[in-house]
Formats: C-alpha cells, structure tokens, sequence
C-alpha cells in the first residue's frame, strides 16, 4: 500500500514513544486548543461535532474554512515546517511559529492576529476534555521537538489513507475521517441508524455525540492512563459480551480500564504487512461489535467499482 516496496517504512511509521513525546504533543494540543474554539465559536453546528473537527492535510492538519462576517478564513498547521498560518478570503496571510515560545504567548498571538484581520471570536480560554486544564492565556509550557511533532503527524497521515481504506466499505452514515483537537485522536465512526442515550451525567459533548448507536476507530499517542500510542475501536453502546470477541489480528486486545479493543502500535509498526494488520483490526472489531449488536451488516456493504 502507497508505494511501500519503495519507501522506508520506518520513516512512514517511525517510532512514537509516549514518555519521549508526551511534552512536546502536549503543548501543541494545547495550541490546538485556540485554533478548535476559534473554530468551535464561529461554525455552524454539525451533529456530532463534525464542524469543530480539523483534517489531516499533505503538510500538517487545517481548520476548514471558518466564515465571518463577508470573510473566510482557515488556520493551517505546518507540522513539516513547525509554523500556524492564518489566511482570509481577502488574500490576508500570517504566520506564527509553533516552536517557539509558551501556549500563553501563542494564545496572545492568534487572537492579535484575528483581530488585525477583522475578526473578533469570543473563546472560553480553558481546555476542554483534559484534566487539569490551564487557561492557554495562561499556560506557560513551551517544550516543542520538531521531530517528535513531525513524527506524530506521520503516523497521523498514514493512518488516515488506512482509515479512508477501511471507510470506502460502508454505505451507511458515517463521519470523515477527523481529528478532533479536544480528545487529541484521530477518529472515524459508523452509525447504524438507531438512537441511543448518552451516558449518564455527561456533560454537553457526549450529549450530542454519543445519541447514536455507533462504532468508532482511531489511533492516539497515549494519555497517563494507557502510555502507548495506539489504534482503538469501540462500540456505544457497549454490548454485554463484546469484549470476549474473536478478533484479529493476534496482536490486538481488549482493555478493559479503556473499555476499547487496542492494537497497540509498536506491535505492528516495524511487521512485514503493518496496514494490513491495522486493516484487519478494523474490519474484524466492527464486524464482530455490529453482529452482536444487532447491525443490518449486509445492508450496509458499499459496492466498489471494480
């Protein structure tokens, strides 16, 4: 897949190890924080929170077009060059280096920035789905690796086109393949067309993301809980029973603090075939999820032209 006789696959998946980049992905989520609620403040809503998510693109991940007003305008992430652009319908252009200097500096920036454009976004400064959160007006972490960053966004790219692979099977409503600058994964979902209720006691974002019976597929660096940066899949809601399915490939399990099937990256970064391994994890977690949930599976089997 993708030229891989070509091409080092070790530069296509290189290494990820949670405790070398934890630091440097932090402070850019965090950075990916102001870009996500200047976004999540000026886009019309989108069910399950489609219109707040970013997209991988050939250099980084980019917002979309966000309107304003008679402007249009998108913020670019270059995780190849380590620099934000900000760009307007009005052929207005900045750049703000993302290496350098602290979230709080970065936050006073974008928003001069906007405000220089003509472009005013009201934003909550503290961090959404993270513990501990920092206001970013006031968080003065600044570690930034280069190669840590660009290493990250690596294995994001490629898992996308693995995503897109897996996606292209299925007819039925399902979500792009998104990154979402809250959670910090990258993630695509299928629904089966039924209702479900949120769980209980949550709060605003699940409320109007989990009212759907869904299956969800993704890949993330880690978080304190599971140091591991890995591909997961899960079914909401959960179906007694799902976690003792057959599921491939051997290197794959379910975790059950996570409540997800996880295939964990370095077991199959450096295999002869890793995309084909990561695409059986996805194809035989949702058949086997989708079967004992009850999903009208053959319904929703696209047929690809040949």
């Amino acid at each position: 897949m993708f030229g891989r006789d070509q091409m080092d696959m070790h530069n296509l998946l290189p290494p990820l190890p949670y405790g070398e980049c934890k630091d440097s992905l932090e402070t850019l989520h965090m950075k990916m924080q102001v870009a996500g609620k200047i976004k999540l403040a000026l886009t019309p809503f989108l069910n399950h929170w489609w219109n707040v998510a970013f997209h991988i693109n050939a250099s980084g991940m980019t917002t979309g077009l966000i309107p304003y007003n008679n402007i249009v305008f998108e913020i670019n992430f270059d995780l190849v060059h380590h620099e934000l652009t900000v760009r307007t319908s009005q052929n207005k252009i900045k750049a703000i280096s993302l290496a350098a200097g602290t979230v709080a500096e970065f936050y006073k920036e974008i928003m001069e920035t906007l405000e220089l454009f003509g472009i005013y976004a009201e934003i909550d400064p503290v961090p959404a789905e993270v513990p501990n959160p920092v206001r970013c007006d006031e968080d003065m972490r600044s570690t930034y690796e280069k190669d840590h960053v660009t290493n990250w966004w690596k294995v994001l790219l490629h898992s996308k086109m693995i995503f897109e692979q897996y996606r292209s099977s299925f007819r039925g409503k399902q979500s792009p393949v998104l990154f979402y600058w809250g959670s910090f994964d990258l993630n695509q979902t299928r629904f089966s067309g039924k209702e479900a209720e949120p769980p209980a006691s949550s709060g605003i974002i699940m409320k109007y993301s989990e009212n759907e019976e869904n299956f969800a597929i993704g890949f993330w660096h880690g978080n304190m809980s599971y140091p591991k940066a890995a591909f997961y899949s899960y079914i909401y809601p959960s179906i007694k029973g799902f976690e003792n399915a057959d599921i491939k490939p051997e290197e794959a399990s379910f975790n059950a603090q996570l409540g997800e099937f996880i295939l964990d990256y370095d077991k199959i970064r450096t295999a002869e075939d890793p995309d084909s391994l990561i695409l059986d994890f996805l194809n035989s977690t949702y058949k086997e999820c989708a079967k004992l949930a009850g999903w009208q599976i053959s319904s929703f089997v696209n047929r690809v032209p040949k």
